[in-house]
């Protein structure tokens, strides 16, 4: 190995210690503010396939404040599973007139599917008992942002 590109993997080892990743809490996606019940959240925006394929898979931790809507272009019976997410989550599955139809709990890695009772366009995702906390119940009415009505 030539003296240069030694050089050039000690430059390497030292700049890389210095970058800092990007924290799990950053949002990946666009945000948009929603409120959900007493508290406002900043709702990270799943409007495409791969998008809501991903959703909040590999993270470690998500801020107090976050979550993440997934927009569909339709109202039909909705079903998410917890493959690959790290964080216990509620869902909240909305219609297309913004009316909470359903919440559950999802516990991490969990592989079987927490279906919808009713049909939903939205399902909002947020750390495991915060629906509860903020007091949003099935029936209530939210307003989706402008930004989340529809899929991209």
């Amino acid at each position: 190995m030539s003296i240069s590109r030694i050089s050039f993997i000690a430059l390497l080892f030292a700049i890389i210690p210095g970058c800092k990743p990007p924290s799990v809490d950053e949002p990946k996606l666009p945000t948009v503010e929603m409120r959900l019940g007493t508290r406002t959240f900043q709702l990270e925006i799943a409007a495409n396939d791969a998008d809501r394929a991903t959703g909040l898979m590999n993270r470690d931790s998500m801020a107090v404040d976050r979550g993440m809507i997934f927009v569909f272009a339709d109202e039909a019976p909705r079903s998410f599973w917890m493959k690959n997410t790290r964080i216990p989550l509620d869902i909240v599955y909305v219609n297309a007139t913004g009316e909470v139809v359903d919440i559950k709990q999802m516990a991490p890695f969990d592989l079987r599917s927490k279906p919808s009772n009713k049909p939903a366009k939205y399902a909002i995702e947020l750390n495991k008992g915060l629906a509860a906390a903020s007091s949003l119940k099935i029936g209530d009415q939210l307003t989706i942002p402008e930004a989340a009505k529809e899929p991209k």
